[in-house]
């Protein structure tokens, strides 16, 4: 099965690194959204083709709903099936119940998981119910469940205004693993409307770490609007440093940052370059 992707739109800009950095400027987050979830439905495919199972990276929050909203369009129209996928998800708050409004099961499950044919045993997303004693035990196995399965082949991420991915906020260092973290203000912050009230948001959750991240195959990173520009500037022109956890993904072999016109505006036209004919 060919790799090559049809984007729906033209391609406004691309850079690439020697480090496997690639940087797409598409017309706006639909387009990025529909371009990502169609590598996934590739991958899927060329994994069941293998008889070989697909392991996928997921992340939450309103940047990676439109890429869900494909593959479940995907499953019902074109005969998409995740019979074959095993998915591990980023992060979750600590403590949290399942079934609260603003947990990350409720979330996959109302956004990807009842919509498509997975095996329910293939999910995995961390548990935010655990005894706080419990905890690093439980985030040892998390990784090495991954590492079992043969690790990630696709990681999904966006990006925080504090460059954090995952909840692997300021100050995390390249060879963090899966634990218990202190959530920034700032992240809290943006929380606030999903919770109530400041008082209400999570202190703590449980995330992969950024080693975690960066053991997979292959990395997508979603950014759309001008609140995300800042950030993504830094992590991607600045220097790699643990202030902006994200720089760090530019040490990986295969990162591909997704951006609309928006998120891309504080990129500087020698990192961008010419517009291609």
């Amino acid at each position: 099965m060919s790799s090559t992707l049809d984007s729906p739109t033209p391609l406004k800009h691309t850079i690439e690194s020697s480090q496997g950095l690639s940087v797409l400027k598409l017309s706006d987050a639909a387009v990025a959204s529909k371009r990502v979830a169609r590598e996934i439905g590739a991958l899927i495919r060329q994994r069941a083709s293998e008889n070989r199972n697909c392991v996928l990276g997921l992340a939450t929050g309103s940047t990676p709903i439109r890429v869900y909203r494909e593959l479940v369009r995907m499953h019902r129209e074109e005969g998409l099936s995740f019979h074959n996928v095993i998915t591990f998800n980023l992060d979750e708050y600590f403590p949290i119940q399942p079934n609260a409004a603003q947990s990350y099961v409720r979330f996959m499950n109302e956004q990807l998981f009842d919509h498509i044919d997975i095996v329910r045993t293939n999910i995995h997303i961390p548990n935010g119910t655990i005894e706080l004693e419990a905890v690093p035990g439980y985030c040892r196995d998390y990784d090495e469940l991954i590492a079992t399965t043969g690790g990630i082949d696709l990681q999904l991420l966006g990006i925080g205004r504090t460059g954090h991915i995952g909840f692997n906020e300021p100050g995390a260092t390249r060879d963090t693993r899966t634990r218990l973290v202190k959530l920034d203000t700032l992240t809290r912050v943006d929380a606030v409307k999903d919770f109530g009230g400041m008082d209400q948001v999570p202190l703590l959750a449980i995330t992969m770490g950024v080693d975690s991240i960066l053991q997979s195959s292959r990395i997508r990173l979603l950014a759309f609007g001008e609140h995300k520009a800042d950030i993504v500037q830094r992590s991607i022109e600045g220097p790699i440093t643990s202030t902006i956890p994200a720089s760090y993904l530019k040490t990986h072999r295969d990162v591909q940052y997704l951006l609309d016109d928006a998120a891309a505006e504080c990129l500087s036209p020698s990192t961008l370059g010419e517009t291609p004919q």
